[in-house]
């Protein structure tokens, strides 16, 4: 193992995913001649949430206009589309049509296209006939809601092209770099010890732990659940656009929908499957008895009290770990003209770091960062982090990088 010693950094950012890469980036164009450097403990950026996201970039009409979410989730849209095509990646701008089936759920449209009114995002209305002329192969009640600015990118090509970006202007990016503890201003990571004037945790699944050795999240844990797609590699089922149903709002999952992704490959999904470890993917990978310890330690409290509708959230999602199932769910915003016989593959796996307030046993809905003088923790960064990753990352950097020095 190389002992990198104590060389100093000014900034040193735990965690190569999208929000850190932007804020290494937002940092080295403020501070040219600042010194900075990202470690990771993967072998590659984006392994983790940042690379097997959906890939959507949201519009923002999901989000109260008072929250971090409707702030920067419009002006990530823009500026992610903008630097997507200024390094010639690839781009779906297939837009996104949300659906419903009951009269309820028309109020909830309702309530949609006020908060996109509200936050500056377009919607257009659809009647039943107006959507399938557009789209065949959809179906609504009464009315839909039509999103023009939704499109669809690669979350890994994009996580790895803003990890070449900083790397051209000189930040120095160490991979297979995990982090151990800090002492100070001292961090100790397995390729050696690193001198820094402020930490920058960007860490993920584990930026709670991390945040922990700085004094921070003592109010708050990371519950990881699991996310998969139903997969069809040849678009078989002929999807033009995204289409989602009228979500729960009073949770943080948007409920299983159709994704049509930059490969014009169809999805159905995602899971959003409570898991017992934070890279619980598959069997007993990665498997850490102190955090399962831990985890189903909240999960049972979560259980016993049914906060927020845990009880039945569990089991509604482990059951769509049936293929059959997990169609049905889909096919009720879908017509008999959409083919569903390509469905027939799983994608990789999704962890989505969930931070959970201990002490309300509430799931938090928007962004939380912690910081003081000497560190910087960003706590939850669940979707749209990586539509918002942009205008966020200069938030971070203006409101607790800067303000606390």
């Amino acid at each position: 193992m190389k002992n990198w010693g104590f060389k100093m950094y000014d900034y040193l950012i735990i965690g190569a995913g999208i929000i850190g890469l932007n804020i290494a980036k937002n940092l080295k164009q403020r501070f040219p001649q600042s010194k900075i450097l990202v470690i990771e403990k993967e072998n590659e950026v984006g392994f983790h949430s940042s690379g097997r996201n959906s890939g959507v970039l949201h519009a923002g009409f999901y989000y109260t206009a008072n929250s971090l979410k409707a702030k920067f989730t419009k002006e990530g849209n823009a500026a992610l589309k903008e630097f997507v095509k200024s390094r010639g990646l690839q781009l779906n701008e297939c837009q996104k049509v949300v659906v419903a089936t009951n009269d309820k759920e028309v109020e909830g449209l309702e309530e949609l296209k006020r908060r996109g009114d509200i936050n500056g995002v377009e919607l257009i209305w659809l009647d039943e006939k107006q959507l399938s002329e557009l789209y065949p192969n959809i179906k609504t009640y009464k009315k839909a809601l039509l999103c023009p600015s939704t499109a669809t990118v690669n979350p890994k090509e994009v996580t790895k092209e803003f990890a070449k970006v900083i790397e051209e202007m000189g930040v120095e990016l160490l991979l297979d770099c995990k982090y151990i503890s800090s002492n100070s201003n001292v961090v100790s990571t397995s390729a050696g010890d690193f001198q820094t004037t402020k930490v920058i945790n960007c860490a993920g699944l584990y930026a709670d732990n991390i945040a922990r050795d700085f004094g921070f999240s003592k109010d708050y844990v990371i519950i990881p659940f699991k996310g998969i797609y139903l997969k069809d590699k040849k678009n078989e089922s002929n999807l033009k656009t995204n289409i989602y149903p009228v979500p729960n709002l009073e949770n943080p999952f948007l409920g299983v929908h159709y994704t049509l992704t930059v490969d014009n490959e169809s999805k159905i999904g995602p899971t959003a499957i409570p898991a017992f470890w934070r890279e619980n993917y598959k069997g007993f990978d990665n498997f850490s008895l102190k955090e399962f310890i831990q985890i189903l330690y909240y999960e049972s409290k979560l259980f016993i009290t049914n906060a927020f509708g845990f009880r039945s959230l569990a089991f509604a999602e482990m059951r769509k770990y049936s293929l059959s199932h997990l169609k049905g769910l889909a096919q009720t915003l879908s017509n008999k003209k959409m083919d569903h016989k390509g469905f027939d593959s799983w994608s990789t796996p999704g962890i989505r770091a969930q931070l959970l307030n201990k002490n309300t046993l509430e799931l938090v809905q928007d962004f939380v960062v912690e910081s003081d003088e000497n560190s910087v923790h960003v706590l939850n960064a669940v979707s749209p982090a990586f539509t918002s990753s942009i205008p966020f990352a200069n938030w971070v950097v203006e409101e607790h990088v800067l303000k606390s020095k």
